[in-house]
């Protein structure tokens, strides 16, 4: 078996996976049996409002078609897998921001397969500006690539 899998980093970075896909996981859950598509104002800038994803990020590629649907689900499937792979000989800083990209993103490829559609319940609005409606994973998908974006501005690799 090859070390490289049984590092301590590595086994963190499973956790930190679990973690988020299982803060993902339940707060899908909660809003899925107590929001029933019912706008729930919480503040003047932000609503809890359920909608279903059919598509990628944002609503991008949103599609009734069961091909491009389910293409994009496989394409979803494979970059988690290769993000999988690639971050076990990351450094600690990378296998942090890919930990918390591939638990965002198996906790919507989860939803994929499980409703066909990802459920987001995020509503973020000034006025009547409303930014794309989102859910957990996709926070913790945003956080790590802003950290590979940071990294590639501020930090020089050897």
């Amino acid at each position: 078996m090859n070390k490289v899998i049984f590092l301590k980093e590595n086994i963190l970075m499973f956790f930190l996976i679990l973690f988020v896909f299982f803060l993902d996981r339940y707060s899908k859950t909660f809003m899925l049996s107590n929001l029933n598509e019912n706008l729930i104002y919480i503040n003047d800038f932000m609503n809890f409002d359920l909608i279903w994803n059919t598509g990628i990020g944002f609503g991008f590629l949103s599609t009734d078609s069961n091909l491009i649907y389910n293409t994009i689900s496989v394409i979803v499937g494979i970059i988690v897998i290769a993000l999988i792979f690639i971050s076990l000989k990351s450094d600690k800083f990378d296998k942090t921001a890919f930990s918390l990209i591939i638990g965002g993103a198996l906790g919507n490829f989860y939803d994929r397969i499980l409703f066909k559609a990802v459920p987001d319940f995020i509503d973020i609005h000034y006025g009547n500006f409303h930014w794309f409606t989102f859910n957990i994973a996709d926070i913790f998908i945003t956080i790590g690539v802003i950290c590979f974006i940071t990294k590639g501005f501020f930090i020089k690799d050897k």
